[in-house]
């Protein structure tokens, strides 16, 4: 497994690598918040410190469950119940107190990976309505013509039709096309919806949901 170690604290730090590291799992430590919601996509579970240099942990969890649902496992010296209690209404999986114990820790972090499992490995081909979608290959057709699109069009395109007409919001769209959900990207992702509107020929494929996001609709009126 994948984690993410989002902690300022060289020794402690050191200690969980180590401890991951020793359980079989590989790892990847970042100083700060900025830098967990740049990082995480390749992460199957994220281990976060609440104290960090730049911003508060619980800060970046709510952003993080902006885009990604990788569990999150808080460690931290902050251990009043209002503490903990917001961390788990913001969304994290479990919660530690510092000094962790880390033959503990290992033990959560098995039992979560067990709870969500392996993720099924998703097929290189897509099909919604007239469009097939070739991922290894990248491209695209709609009704067996092909559809000339640029490589963020691509992305774009896909990445709608994989959630089966569920909504992807702004920030998710921003964070698997561009790296940062954060960041001053909104334009640029309305310049390539549009593109990808008009090489699709039907508006209705791509469905706004006012201030929410996009979903992909199959079958447009």
């Amino acid at each position: 497994m994948d984690l993410l170690i989002v902690e300022d604290d060289d020794a402690v730090a050191s200690a969980l690598l180590a401890a991951v590291s020793s359980a079989g799992h590989r790892a990847t430590r970042v100083f700060r918040g900025s830098d967990a919601l740049l990082q995480h996509r390749e992460a199957d579970m994220v281990l976060l410190d609440l104290g960090l240099p730049d911003m508060d942990g619980l800060d970046v969890l709510r952003k993080l469950r902006q885009v990604t649902l990788a569990p999150v496992i808080i460690l931290t010296a902050r251990d009043d119940e209002r503490s903990v209690v917001r961390g788990l209404r913001s969304g994290a999986d479990d919660y530690l107190v510092k000094p962790v114990k880390l033959a503990e820790l290992l033990a959560r972090i098995e039992a979560i990976a067990r709870r969500i499992g392996r993720a099924a490995p998703k097929s290189s081909q897509l099909t919604a309505g007239g469009l097939a979608i070739d991922l290894d290959h990248r491209t695209a057709e709609l009704d067996g013509e092909r559809l000339g699109l640029t490589p963020t069009e691509f992305d774009l395109l896909a990445l709608l039709v994989q959630r089966g007409g569920s909504v992807a919001t702004r920030e998710q769209i921003m964070d698997a096309l561009w790296g940062d959900a954060f960041a001053a990207a909104s334009r640029s992702l309305d310049v390539h919806l549009t593109g990808l509107r008009a090489k699709l020929g039907r508006p209705g494929y791509i469905v706004n949901v006012r201030g929410v996001g996009y979903r992909f609709e199959a079958n447009p009126e």
